[in-house]
């Protein structure tokens, strides 16, 4: 096994245990919680890049499926995914996978284009989320669209912009040791 595929899953298996690990933490709002995981959702793909990202959510998700309490609260099952929140967690695989896809700066850029397109690429991944959960949860529970934007959305606007505003800052400042986590392990 390379170096480089070794650095690799260790960032993959530490973006999961975050992920994991801020799903234990939950304010209840009604049917959807206010959960931290959606800030290490958007940061594994920000920081390991898109296949990082990708691999660290479905390692969440499948853990989560298979019955360890990784899901908002300490919760699991599949039951959890077929639920009314199910369509968020899904949406966490688009989150991962655009954070990673669209935050690449470039080395030696400028400070300001890269904190700009960070605070881009967190506001559109995190957004990402809600595009299969909202539609998910209208349908899981037979609401109509504005009960299930003001039960699925409003609530978080204030908590989603503060995430946003902490995944623009550690990524702007820790993209640069990642890469070269990243690179070293190419160059062994």
């Amino acid at each position: 096994m390379s170096k480089q595929l070794i650095r690799r899953t260790v960032l993959t298996a530490v973006f999961t245990a975050l992920i994991a690990a801020s799903s234990l933490f939950v304010l209840p709002v009604g049917p959807v919680p206010v959960v931290m995981t959606t800030l290490f959702v958007v940061l594994s793909g920000m920081l390991g890049g898109p296949w990082i990202g990708l691999s660290s959510v479905i390692t969440y998700l499948l853990l989560g499926i298979i019955g360890l309490p990784v899901f908002a609260g300490g919760t699991a099952g599949l039951a959890k995914v077929m639920g009314p929140t199910g369509g968020f967690l899904i949406g966490y695989i688009l989150a991962a996978l655009a954070g990673g896809l669209l935050f690449h700066p470039k080395e030696g850029g400028s400070r300001g284009m890269t904190m700009v397109l960070a605070a881009l690429s967190a506001l559109i991944a995190g957004a990402l989320i809600y595009v299969p959960g909202l539609p998910w949860l209208k349908y899981s529970l037979s609401m109509d669209w504005a009960t299930a934007i003001k039960a699925g959305l409003l609530p978080f606007i204030p908590g989603f912009l503060i995430k946003t505003a902490a995944a623009t800052a550690l990524a702007f400042s820790m993209k640069d040791r990642f890469r070269d986590f990243l690179k070293s392990g190419e160059e062994e």
